[in-house]
């Protein structure tokens, strides 16, 4: 082997080194070409977008929300209240604001004020409610509300034989186009007689995957026999709404909505079984409503009795401007400064 092999080969070695750092000095210097160059374009969106697009969402301040929660609870010396239930996703509207909706169908004077009065009557006298709310208890912000009927129960079998009817197309518009000029929300009502939430809910999904559309059922006329509604009341368990929860879910996932509200009608213990499996998600919070009418007497002990025992995440408080005062030889309806001395504070108040 010649003497200076060794020395060649270290001279090849240096030599293949060099290459290489020369190399990597030109991508360098080309690369910082092409980013001097891409900096000077102007961006096609603004800078703004970019960042929003880019960044994470918004964590819950748990903090603000479990005050909230516990000024609702109104100081339950109990314990039930507040419930233990998953925080809500970003965009939830409970507990943040107070819903005060108007409840009805506009083919009916006799189902509530929804269908009762004209249009701008009516609108004017829930802005009306909805200012006496905002006045009663300034640490919330009221959201306006209109609480359709969409499936109605029915004294005779009708089409398909289910004792319900449900709504044409035209009259949810309708709905929608009068809550659109008021900002309010819109929830779907379901009276399912004979038939089932597997069978309606399907039948809403072009207004339930709305942003603004919410879902309401009413365990009364949930018949489970050959009864027809009306002839005693109905009821639903945890399977039911629990049912009626994970198809929301799987809207507001499938669409990427904020969260669902699901409000269940309740004046007797036997209209809801099973609360305690009763599941609220991230994506739905559940209002358990008192439905009950009658003098403040009776609504309250209803309240006491059917809804304050059993928690399931918030409540909500029906006012009859007839039941609650012609029926019963009183002047006037309950008025919000004395339904919110109810433990817990309701959440979700309606007027049919």
């Amino acid at each position: 082997m010649p003497p200076n092999f060794y020395e060649q080969k270290q001279k090849r070695m240096k030599n293949w080194k060099s290459f290489i750092i020369a190399v990597m000095l030109l991508i360098n210097i080309g690369c910082k070409k092409t980013t001097d160059a891409v900096e000077n374009i102007s961006p096609p969106i603004s800078t703004d977008t970019v960042v929003a697009d880019t960044q994470k969402p918004e964590a819950l301040d748990t903090v603000a929300y479990n005050k909230l929660m516990q000024a609702l609870a109104n100081g339950d010396p109990s314990g039930k209240w507040p419930i233990k239930a998953p925080y809500p996703n970003k965009g939830a509207i409970l507990p943040y604001h107070r819903i005060v909706a108007f409840y009805g169908n506009l083919y009916s004077k006799n189902m509530g004020i929804l269908g009762q009065l004209p249009e701008d009557e009516m609108v004017e006298q829930l802005k009306t409610e909805a200012k006496k709310w905002e006045a009663a208890d300034t640490t919330t912000p009221v959201k306006m509300a209109l609480h359709y009927i969409a499936v109605t129960a029915q004294k005779s079998p009708g089409k398909g034989n289910k004792y319900r009817l449900r709504m044409p197309d035209k009259e949810i518009d309708k709905v929608l186009e009068m809550a659109k000029k008021i900002d309010a929300m819109v929830f779907l009502d379901i009276q399912v007689g004979q038939s089932t939430l597997k069978e309606e809910l399907p039948q809403l999904d072009e207004y339930l995957k709305l942003p603004n559309v919410h879902l309401g059922i009413d365990p009364e006329f949930s018949m489970k026999t050959d009864t027809r509604p009306g002839k005693k009341v109905g009821t639903y368990n945890a399977e039911d709404i629990n049912y009626a929860i994970k198809y929301l879910e799987g809207l507001v996932k499938l669409y990427k909505l904020p969260p669902k509200i699901l409000v269940v009608h309740r004046f007797t213990k036997k209209m809801v079984t099973e609360y305690d499996d009763i599941k609220p998600l991230p994506d739905v919070q559940i209002v358990m409503h008192m439905d009950g009418w009658g003098g403040p007497a009776k609504k309250k002990g209803t309240y006491r009795q059917v809804i304050f025992p059993q928690p399931v995440q918030f409540t909500g408080f029906k006012i009859f401007y007839k039941n609650d005062t012609e029926m019963v030889n009183r002047d006037e309806v309950m008025q919000p400064e004395e339904i919110l001395k109810l433990v817990p504070k309701p959440i979700y108040i309606q007027y049919q």
